[in-house]
């Protein structure tokens, strides 16, 4: 592991802690003793604070709760109940469903951005990153700016160059931020209707957007994870048979607070028959893998060009077998006769169908049944590194991608040119793939670090087509990031356009395809101030 800069709290601090967080002086923790309601609103506002968890809970959380009656709770000792009923369903008959019944809000600090996508790569969790949007990378944790410092490079005669590396990249984002927030300033001119803060806030997230691919994927993020012992389970057993030595570090963290909480789910994790051998079938398949692709694509193969968003599977028929699926829950006939009835109607018939079953949706929380889910579309995506790190957060869907590196180029944003920075952003680029090749031979899981957010990368989504409305919708709205919102229009389009799924790419009617507003979060940060003053 990287040193954890632990936080220093006073005695009066320490003594209220230890009553809710299973540590004090550790990256990953457990939240104990807390109504649910308490540890959701805390992990909300954790995605937008620079703060940690910990310190977080005192400054805004411990003034509004009463927490008179837990003087004698101590978190810290973990908890000793012999759990005897667990113990014989989960542990010796197998039942893996009891492991769904006990959930767990753990937080996960000082992570890389390599990290935060392994920790969030489960489906059945829910997760809350801190985002490059509010949050200026310009601060320093005990002295040092927040990335990842790798212990393997560290000790090795590339540990000066990595440092010293990553801290130019991080001074150039430093340097340029006031000069993004100047250049916005002087050109987008505030709406008299609103406040000097909202205006403000706004700039900022415009100038950090702009900024953020600079940053290294080795740049520190604090996540907040909740999940049953289940899909803790299932994200150990993966994080331990991880290339990456920072995830299988901390899944060793993980597992020691976990077990503090629900010490009976997760004996298998580590037992050589159970957890051990699962660990070690996931390794070895990944390891066969890279072998077989290095030897049917030997090193040096042309890299065939690609646009942002290719459609590479859909299904012709999938607009009759949506009609089919929408009309069958409403009749008591086989699926086959319904089908072939929708074969027969008519284009009319068949969009009187959908449109009853889309109702009307006066906004786009409004989602259409289970029927939208026969129809599924595969994209096969090359974008920066940033909108990939937005975009891997719909878990419901497939999606896989591959190593980062700085080979597919990358993107600078327009402002940044407009504003007389490209060439010290284009600099940091070349000083972030440099590092990326001196690192990637001795240490190929590592050299990831190095490498940039405005570097693209490849990616598979596949997903249905209620989820491609859920995603498109949510992720072409004006305060979406100018990188995945192109993604999302160009999904859109390809679904009309190339499946031909024109009925369904009209149900998305939410989908935004304007052209970038001046200031992303304007109307998110009046709303934000419009709720604030009606409390």
């Amino acid at each position: 592991m990287s040193v954890y800069v632990a936080e220093d709290f006073s005695a009066e601090e320490a003594d209220i802690l230890r009553r809710y967080f299973t540590n004090l002086d550790g990256p990953v923790f457990a939240l104990v003793n807390l109504p649910e309601v308490v540890k959701g609103a805390l992990f909300a506002r954790y995605s937008r604070s620079p703060k940690s968890l910990r310190r977080l809970f005192l400054d805004e959380f411990v003034g509004e709760l009463d927490i008179t009656g837990d003087a004698s709770i101590d978190a810290t000792v973990g908890l000793r109940r012999a759990e005897e009923l667990y113990d014989r369903v989960f542990f010796e008959y197998g039942d893996d469903s009891v492991a769904q019944l006990g959930g767990v809000h753990l937080a996960c600090e000082q992570a890389s951005n390599l990290l935060t996508k392994v920790l969030e790569w489960g489906r059945l969790m829910a997760y809350l990153e801190q985002s490059t949007r509010y949050i200026a990378y310009d601060a320093r944790i005990g002295g040092r700016y927040r990335f990842f410092r790798p212990p393997e490079v560290l000790q090795s005669q590339l540990g000066t160059r990595y440092v010293g590396d990553m801290d130019r990249l991080f001074d150039t984002y430093a340097e340029l931020l006031p000069v993004l927030v100047d250049h916005f300033r002087d050109t987008i001119a505030k709406d008299p209707a609103d406040s000097d803060f909202v205006y403000r806030q706004a700039i900022r997230a415009k100038a950090f957007d702009a900024l953020r691919g600079i940053l290294p994927a080795a740049s520190l993020s604090n996540v907040g994870i909740y999940g049953t012992g289940q899909g803790y389970e299932a994200l150990l057993l993966r994080m331990r048979a991880h290339p990456l030595p920072e995830a299988r570090a901390y899944a060793d963290l993980m597992l020691t607070e976990l077990r503090k909480v629900i010490p009976s789910f997760l004996k298998r994790v580590d037992l050589d028959d159970r957890g051990v051998a699962w660990s070690t079938y996931l390794e070895s398949t990944d390891h066969a893998m890279d072998e077989v692709a290095a030897r049917l694509f030997p090193a040096g193969t042309d890299v065939q060009p690609a646009p942002v968003v290719t459609l590479v599977d859909h299904d012709p028929d999938a607009e009759v077998k949506l009609v089919t699926s929408a009309l069958y829950p409403h009749l008591s006939l086989p699926e086959a006769q319904i089908e072939a009835k929708v074969r027969r109607m008519g284009t009319a018939d068949r969009l009187s169908v959908l449109r009853a079953y889309e109702g009307e949706r006066s906004n786009r929380r409004h989602k259409p049944g289970r029927a939208l889910e026969r129809p599924s579309y595969r994209f096969d995506v090359l974008a920066d590194y940033g909108a990939f790190r937005d975009l891997q957060r719909h878990r419901m869907l497939t999606i896989e991608w591959q190593r980062l590196t700085p080979h597919h180029g990358y993107t600078r944003p327009e402002a940044v040119e407009a504003a007389g920075a490209a060439d010290r952003f284009d600099e940091a680029m070349a000083r972030s793939a440099a590092l990326h090749e001196v690192l990637s031979e001795p240490f190929p899981a590592d050299a990831s670090y190095a490498v940039a957010l405005a570097y693209r990368v490849r990616f598979v989504m596949q997903m249905n087509a209620r989820e491609a409305m859920h995603l498109i919708e949510l992720r072409t709205t004006p305060q979406g990031h100018p990188a995945y919102r192109l993604v999302g229009q160009e999904m859109h389009r390809l679904i009309a356009e190339e499946a031909g799924h024109t009925a369904i790419a009209e149900m998305m009617r939410f989908v935004d395809h304007s052209a970038e507003p001046e200031l992303e979060r304007l109307q998110a940060e009046r709303r934000a101030e419009s709720r604030r003053l009606g409390r």
